[in-house]
């Protein structure tokens, strides 16, 4: 009951029932005390063999049926092993092929600001030019209008020029007057007295002078200081300042694409082991069920081996012809008293007859309880030949497994080096662009990897010579159980005979009656299956028989003893060709009646025989 799951007050409560029926059951039944005694030859036979059956399960279980599963795994688990190894191993290698062009673009990102400083340098130094040419001053504002004119930047900032030059003459041209207007007016002051004072002060009134700077605006207009293609070379200018400004910036995108797996599966590669082990453990789960089924039915063995008792003991009281075929001592008895007072007696018994009964006290099988030892027999050898092919297969996966293990051994190196190295010289706008840009890719890695696959190959389990004696040892007891059946089977009437004696010997008065009625109707009987069995012979078995007399095979046709040469009676009648043995001859009073209808036309007895019968 250990086996069962229940709680301890729940033990308690079915152990306490169970003692109590057994108690009750012993003090007021007869039947129950022989059942309970009728048990222990029931477990040397089929019931017994029924229980030994299950520890055989149960031990295969324990052994082939729960190892081969765990190697397999095992192999699965190696080979998930190999494969996350092999993915960690692309990683690898994919990590040092796309990691310098990742780091060559983080760089150029890391560096966007100290890229945009430059930048926002250039625009703002070239805003000084963009000033100076595009600017409007130097000139007469009136004239701005001339200045709008040109359809170019080039005849604009040729007109602004001219224009400047023009104003330039013209602020000296002033500059020159107001210079002698300020000196007259010192110079004045400086002489008081009248009229000397215009005199000396005259060369200050000289102003004309001044319109000699007017020589200029010719030369101007003759001799601009502007190139031919100035304008169009600032429009470029201009223009890639603006874009170089507006338009440089820098991101990276990663971009993921998920793929579907090689075997259709939709896990992560990551999670194979665990999927495997999760696949193995629902299946587990299942065979840990049907185990616990079967330790349910051992533990409920008992009750199969019971009902078988107490039926033996009830059919021992109500049939009186079941299992009611031995010649006990009783029944030795009955037949001296016969023959001491002059009636007809039994023993000994006539070949024919000895089929029908067994002698407890003999070590022979007979050919009735020979039948149960074959049956059995055969269920142990169908039952070893399961469990050879099973511990077969175990023997050979773990041949297999060990010498994938011994033979499977890897070990991965990978090395890889590279060494980029771009100087760029100078230190113009260009080059510290190019230099923040091209220089990116100064980069440099080294790896160098070793690995094996020693912890992912597979670790075969091999079967103890433990679990191979519980698959190998309850078969051996079977096989004995099948041949001690047929005395525990004898010491089953011993046991109702020692419960139940009035009834013996009612059972063994009706069997001695019976045989005597028998051995009285001996001829007749004999004469009717010898009759019976000459027609189907003639009719299906002729040609057979005849081929087996060739080689000097003959059987009594009455007893069914083997005769050999010289020792069997052959029928005198022409044709007929049946054999007899010495004894059986005499018991027929040499007469054949397999020939007999051939010869003699007497009716066929007819009636049905009422007789024992043997159970197992």
């Amino acid at each position: 009951m250990h086996n069962i799951v229940m709680t301890l007050s729940q033990r308690l409560i079915v152990g306490y029932v169970f003692v109590g029926v057994c108690i009750l059951g012993g003090m007021f039944s007869t039947r129950f005390r022989c059942s309970v005694l009728l048990m222990f030859p029931s477990i040397l036979g089929s019931h017994g063999r029924a229980y030994l059956m299950l520890f055989v399960v149960f031990g295969l279980y324990q052994g082939p049926i729960s190892n081969i599963p765990r190697n397999i795994q095992n192999v699965a688990y190696s080979m998930g092993c190999n494969m996350d190894l092999q993915i960690r191993h692309s990683k690898v290698m994919w990590r040092v092929v796309m990691d310098p062009f990742v780091q060559v673009v983080q760089e150029i990102v890391d560096d966007t600001g100290e890229l945009q400083s430059e930048v926002k340098n250039i625009t703002k130094n070239f805003q000084s030019i963009r000033d100076e040419v595009m600017g409007r001053y130097g000139y007469n504002n009136f004239e701005q209008d001339l200045v709008t004119t040109g359809n170019s930047t080039q005849e604009v900032f040729a007109a602004k020029t001219m224009m400047r030059c023009d104003y330039v003459v013209e602020q000296g041209i002033e500059r020159c007057r107001d210079w002698f207007d300020v000196k007259w007016q010192e110079c004045m002051d400086t002489i008081a007295v009248p009229l000397i004072n215009h005199l000396l002060c005259l060369p200050m009134k000289f102003e004309i002078l001044c319109d000699v700077m007017k020589v200029m605006t010719p030369w101007c207009r003759d001799e601009i200081p502007v190139e031919g293609n100035f304008g169009q070379t600032f429009d470029k200018l201009n223009l890639s300042i603006d874009k170089l400004g507006a338009e440089f910036t820098t991101n990276v995108i990663l971009q993921k694409v998920e793929q579907q797996s090689v075997f259709g599966l939709s896990m992560l590669q990551e999670d194979f082991s665990t999927e495997l082990s999760k696949t193995f453990e629902e299946k587990k789960a299942v065979v840990d069920q049907l185990l616990e089924l079967v330790h349910v039915l051992l533990s409920f063995a008992f009750v199969a081996v019971f009902v078988s008792a107490f039926g033996y003991a009830r059919q021992y009281c109500q049939d009186i012809r079941f299992d009611n075929i031995y010649i006990t001592t009783y029944f030795r008895q009955i037949d001296a008293r016969r023959r001491k007072t002059g009636k007809r007696y039994m023993l000994p018994l006539k070949k024919a007859e000895q089929k029908h009964f067994i002698h407890p006290w003999s070590f022979s099988i007979h050919p009735s309880e020979l039948k149960l030892v074959v049956v059995g027999l055969l269920q142990v050898l169908s039952l070893t030949l399961f469990t050879c092919v099973l511990l077969a297969v175990d023997w050979i996966l773990y041949h297999i497994f060990d010498i994938i293990r011994r033979h499977s051994f890897t070990e991965y190196t990978f090395s890889s080096h590279h060494h980029i190295d771009i100087d760029v010289g100078g230190e113009s706008i260009l080059a510290n662009i190019l230099r923040k840009t091209i220089g990116a890719f100064n980069t440099s890695s080294s790896v160098d990897m070793q690995s094996s696959n020693q912890h992912c190959l597979p670790q075969p389990h091999a079967l103890t010579w433990e679990e191979y004696m519980w698959s190998i040892v309850p078969l051996l007891i079977m096989a004995l159980m099948c041949c001690l059946q047929v005395y525990s089977n004898r010491l089953r009437r011993v046991i109702a005979a020692f419960y139940f004696p009035k009834r013996e010997k009612r059972r063994i008065l009706f069997l001695y009656n019976l045989q005597i009625q028998k051995r009285m109707m001996f001829v007749n009987i004999q004469r009717r299956k010898l009759m019976t069995a000459r027609r189907s012979q003639m009719s299906i078995f002729s040609v057979l028989i005849v081929q087996i007399k060739r080689f000097g095979l003959k059987w009594c046709c009455v007893c069914g003893e083997r005769q050999r040469r010289g020792q069997g009676m052959d029928c005198p009648g022409p044709g007929c060709g049946v054999v007899y043995c010495p004894q059986c001859w005499r018991d027929l009073d040499q007469f054949c009646y397999a020939c007999a209808p051939c010869r003699q036309h007497d009716p066929l007895d007819s009636g049905n025989d009422t007789d024992v019968y043997y159970v197992d």
